[in-house]
């Protein structure tokens, strides 16, 4: 009979998997419909209304929107999903109060917080002879962009460094760490060598100088963080692949006549999958983390382009301020992703820990 304690210990594991599971499904379903979630589903969220900067949560404003021929009115599907969709409309914040007649629209254009000018404007220039009544429920940054928005937008920036970073860091990491281990001898000195190199250089450090090198810009991050990760996975593996080799399955995969390549991808590396995971779920952690200071530094992902690190850059002198909420809500948002995956590898190294 299983003890009570031991149930409890169980329950309390699964409670922390199902937590975190659910808090990276729940961004990943963001980052995935972003621009058919968001309420600005332009390219990367980037409406600027000047007038209305700087807005706390729940600003209400009335928008007179102004078609513009300069812009295509219908995209496709396909690219609306994945990069948005242009709208063919410039925005006009005005007073409430408005009037319409069969020609023109009479009504007050915002110039800032209780200052409106007159503005008269054929009615056939209104878009759809539409005017809506707009709500930012996080409120609008410094440039009057909608936060909910570029948040929700931001969350792909911070799930596909973490995705790219795991690849490019497991695959590196599992190739020379299983070679390393196997082989041994002058191989793996050769191995631990460039890794010892590669250890002593601090990550930051050496994220600063790939990014120098590949230039600034979205992919150019992902790469930089993902070939900077990949050391304590090879440190890992060679040391699995070490303790492993020595048992009995692994002889008779030898005396079989089983080749070196076959006995590490089909014998040594499926044992081992248990700490690759836990070290994949750290990684992507770290990898979120380096990004943020990466773009918070300037060096990392570039305006317009929304980065949860960018805009903590852009609005942390409002913290101070009346209006701290435009810096908290992209830090929050780290810090509960982060949070998710340190959880989940906690649940992982639990799950996996046959001892």
């Amino acid at each position: 009979m299983v003890s009570a304690k031991y149930k409890y210990f169980n329950f309390k594991k699964n409670i922390l998997l199902l937590v975190s599971t659910t808090i990276i499904l729940f961004f990943a379903f963001i980052a995935l419909f972003a621009y058919i979630i968001a309420p600005d589903n332009s390219p990367n969220a980037n409406t600027i209304l000047p007038e209305i900067a700087n807005k706390k949560p729940g600003y209400t404003v009335t928008l007179l929107p102004i078609a513009n021929e300069a812009i295509a009115k219908h995209t496709s599907k396909v690219l609306t999903f994945f990069m948005g969709s242009p709208k063919p409309v410039s925005f006009i914040p005005i007073h409430p109060k408005f009037v319409i007649t069969k020609d023109s629209i009479y009504c007050k254009k915002m110039v800032d917080d209780g200052i409106y000018i007159p503005l008269i404007l054929p009615i056939k220039k209104v878009y759809k002879h539409e005017i809506n009544v707009h709500n930012y429920h996080l409120g609008t940054d410094k440039f009057g962009r909608d936060m909910l928005s570029r948040l929700i937008i931001g969350t792909r920036v911070s799930l596909s460094v973490g995705i790219i970073a795991v690849i490019l860091s497991l695959t590196i990491g599992i190739f020379l760490g299983s070679v390393a281990g196997y082989y041994q001898g002058r191989t793996d000195a050769i191995i631990m060598w460039l890794v010892n190199i590669v250890w002593s250089i601090p990550t930051l450090l050496l994220v600063f100088a790939i990014t120098l090198i590949l230039g600034k810009g979205f992919w150019q991050v992902f790469i930089a963080v993902g070939l900077t990760m990949w050391i304590n996975v090879a440190r890992l593996v060679r040391g699995q692949v070490l303790a492993i080799k020595q048992q009995e399955y692994i002889e008779a995969a030898r005396v079989l006549g089983y080749n070196n390549a076959r006995i590490i991808i089909n014998h040594i590396l499926p044992n081992i999958i248990g700490p690759i995971l836990v070290m994949a779920a750290s990684n992507f952690a770290a990898a979120i983390v380096i990004e943020a200071g990466l773009s918070f530094l300037g060096v990392g992902v570039q305006p317009p382009q929304p980065s949860w690190g960018l805009m903590m850059k852009e609005n942390y002198n409002f913290i101070i301020t009346n209006n701290p909420f435009l810096a908290l809500a992209p830090g929050l948002c780290i810090m509960l992703l982060v949070l998710a995956f340190n959880l989940l590898g906690n649940a992982l190294r639990d799950r996996f820990d046959v001892k």
